[in-house]
């Protein structure tokens, strides 16, 4: 028997949690808040490792492709993520109001049991530093990792990224359906679960809406500075795109996204290089998803979600997702320092980015793939080629 994929059971957990919150007695909600109360502080535990593991490697790893073609590829990917984030926002602040209009989650972060039931204990698990404490130690090992010519340090970082990379994929991952089942059935008993379906139905439209806007964006951008008809560089990656669908993941869908951009008539050189690059440094998709979930779940809590509040954290998110792992929801597991420390989220509200984010992962991942080729038009053009001939 096919064993199932994580979104299958997440929608499972989603299903079980709503009928027990709905029928089941109060102990077992608490049960299983006592259980989300334990996963939930070692996730926090976790998170300033997660950081380290990734962004060190990631910023090292860049570092060690040093040049002129590195330098404009990772710019132009920032950009594109920026400007992706930016979208996200200034859509979602004139969408999401009227969305939202008379909705509360009542969530907050200064009571955030306030609405829900609390578990039967809870066991305090500190993490070793805190968020902005590991992203300065991701910045100094990896900036340290890609100057000297030594290879002790940059070693430990890799195996200590595979390390977290085991931690997510073996014990995290396997159990964030119970966490999330847990999350909905205290929700739903709570009264909470009937506006979240509803409401982020509504937001993940507006999501899908926004990656299809941003990638047409890209290629018409990209198809422009290289010479080429946008639309019919777009046409050929539809493969890759639907690809992604399926995979969930930028790297395995590398093969394919990069025989298509070759299709497009990118030298292959430039191919070969940008495509591997920008699977691990190019998240526009996830940045949207990312923006517009965490401005929703924060409207829906009466938190401010502010330009001053959201583009400081859109700027970290292209960062701090550089090298997110090839795992589902590996984006959004990146990105759990900075919504805690830069937005405010409580361990409740960091659960349900979770379940939003992956519950969407596709589609997301989808839209960093099919961009990475408008990218590689781009720096095609720049490197002085003109598109091949097809």
């Amino acid at each position: 028997m096919r064993k199932l994929g994580l979104l299958p059971k997440l929608i499972i957990a989603i299903i079980l949690g709503i009928v027990i919150g709905s029928f089941g007695p109060e102990w077992s909600v608490r049960t299983l808040a006592t259980f989300n109360g334990l996963f939930g502080n070692f996730l926090s535990f976790t998170i300033p490792l997660i950081i380290v593991g990734f962004v060190a490697p990631g910023i090292g790893d860049l570092g060690g492709k040093a040049g002129k073609l590195l330098a404009v590829t990772a710019g132009i990917a920032y950009g594109s993520t920026i400007f992706s984030g930016t979208l996200a926002f200034l859509v979602s602040s004139t969408v999401l109001p009227m969305i939202l209009s008379g909705q509360t989650l009542n969530v907050n972060p200064a009571n955030p049991e306030e609405a829900l039931l609390s578990p039967y204990f809870t066991v305090e698990m500190p993490p070793i530093f805190g968020v902005m404490t590991a992203l300065l130690i991701a910045f100094i090992i990896g900036l340290g990792i890609a100057s000297i010519k030594g290879d002790t340090i940059k070693k430990f970082m890799e195996e200590f990224q595979s390390i977290i990379e085991k931690l997510i994929s073996k014990i995290i991952i396997p159990l964030l359906p119970f966490h999330i089942l847990g999350i909905f059935a205290n929700m739903t008993y709570a009264g909470q679960v009937a506006t979240i379906l509803s409401v982020f139905s509504r937001v993940f439209i507006m999501v899908i809406l926004l990656h299809l806007t941003v990638i047409i964006i890209q290629f018409i951008v990209g198809g422009t500075i290289a010479g080429g008809n946008p639309f019919r560089l777009l046409r050929n990656m539809i493969p890759a795109y639907f690809t992604a669908l399926g995979t969930q993941s930028s790297a395995a869908t590398i093969p394919v996204t990069l025989a298509q951009t070759k299709k497009n008539g990118v030298q292959d050189e430039v191919a070969e290089f940008v495509i591997p690059l920008c699977a691990t440094i190019h998240l526009s998709g996830s940045t949207i998803t990312l923006v517009s979930c965490s401005m929703a779940v924060m409207m829906l809590n009466n938190m401010t979600a502010s330009f001053a509040t959201m583009f400081p954290f859109i700027l970290m998110l292209g960062i701090t997702m550089v090298a997110a792992p090839g795992v589902p929801g590996g984006a959004v597991m990146a990105a759990l320092g900075i919504l805690e420390s830069m937005l405010g989220f409580p361990q409740a509200l960091l659960s349900l980015m979770i379940a939003l984010y992956i519950a969407q992962d596709s589609f997301g991942t989808a839209a960093n793939v099919t961009g990475d080729c408008a990218i590689a038009l781009m720096v095609n053009r720049i490197s002085g080629y003109k598109l091949n001939k097809q």
